[in-house]
């Protein structure tokens, strides 16, 4: 079934590399979607795909890069839309 999330990931997430991170699992597994630093310091994840893939991505996202520590995550399924070719990093945001 396909799906999609919108997250929000906080801790050391910022400036270990974790949008490259994201954007390879992403790449690797066949998610799309995009991934963005935040002005308060978390990071920003939309994801569209196969349920269970999701589910994985996130597991993998909890894990972070080497240098990352994830504390929290914020997480809400959506309805899947079909709204993307790819997975992207974006400029940072509110």
């Amino acid at each position: 079934m396909k799906a999609r999330f919108h997250a929000f990931l906080a801790g050391r997430v910022q400036g270990v590399a974790f949008r490259f991170f994201a954007q390879h699992v992403a790449n690797m597994l066949g998610v799309k979607g995009w991934v963005r630093n935040l002005y308060d310091g978390r990071v920003e994840v939309v994801a569209e795909g196969e349920k269970e893939v999701l589910e994985q991505f996130l597991s993998e996202l909890k894990k972070g890069p080497r240098l990352a520590r994830v504390e929290q995550v914020e997480l809400f399924w959506e309805d899947f839309r079909d709204e993307f070719v790819d997975f992207s990093i974006k400029f940072s945001g509110y």
